[in-house]
């Protein structure tokens, strides 16, 4: 969670703050809830996504506990610094969102199963923001790496942005597109709410079921 007025629209690359080339601080690399690294390379069969639901604390929080999923860990993607820092992109200077790495096995867990999840979740209407907390890092946006989740993406959007027109709604503003780098966050932040489970969680949902259209499997 960050205070203060920060910009809603996002920096051009030109514009972006120029980072490093090195990660700022070290990483432990293992999952304080399972054990597994967090690091690649990943298990033979799982895949991965980037998943941003607002702030990373919660939303990682509820990913890591659903069947299938492998590890997962918070980072920054979809703008331009890297290895940027926390404070950085909360500046809202790096064009980074708030993520969630998830490395799930398909087989168990399918694309769309995993995407209404995520849908539900959150309030994917809300713009450059996630209730009280205001910033383009707080964008929902869903990163893909295989054209599967890319295709459930986008067919779970179009419905569910119909049924929560019909509860009052606005229109989804969920980012779709192709995952570029994945910058991990600092140590700190990963699984914060194991390690502090009266921390901050922001997450909410807006009640409403997303349907699962015809032709995409739970």
């Amino acid at each position: 969670m960050w205070f203060g007025r920060k910009p809603l629209t996002l920096p051009s690359p030109a514009e972006a703050l120029p980072g490093r080339a090195e990660r700022p601080v070290p990483l432990s690399g293992r999952h304080a809830v399972s054990g597994r690294s967090i690091l690649p390379p990943f298990p033979e069969g799982t895949v991965t996504i980037q998943l941003g639901m607002g702030c990373f604390w919660g939303a990682e929080r509820l990913l890591w506990q659903l069947p299938g999923v492998w590890v997962t860990a918070v980072g920054y993607a979809g703008g331009h610094t890297p290895n940027p820092t926390y404070e950085e992109v909360c500046s809202g200077r790096t064009g980074h969102a708030e993520v969630v790495l998830v490395v799930y096995d398909p087989s168990v867990l399918e694309h769309a199963a995993l995407l209404k999840a995520f849908f539900e979740g959150h309030d994917p209407t809300q713009g450059m923001r996630q209730g009280n907390d205001v910033g383009t890092q707080y964008r929902s946006a869903v990163y893909w790496t295989v054209e599967a989740q890319r295709i459930a993406a986008e067919r779970l959007a179009a419905a569910y942005g119909e049924a929560l027109a019909r509860a009052g709604y606005g229109p989804i503003t969920t980012e779709i597109r192709e995952a570029g780098p994945f910058w991990y966050a600092e140590e700190d932040h990963q699984q914060y709410l194991a390690k502090r489970p009266w921390g901050y969680c922001g997450l909410g949902g807006t009640g409403v079921r997303c349907p699962m259209p015809a032709g995409v499997s739970s």
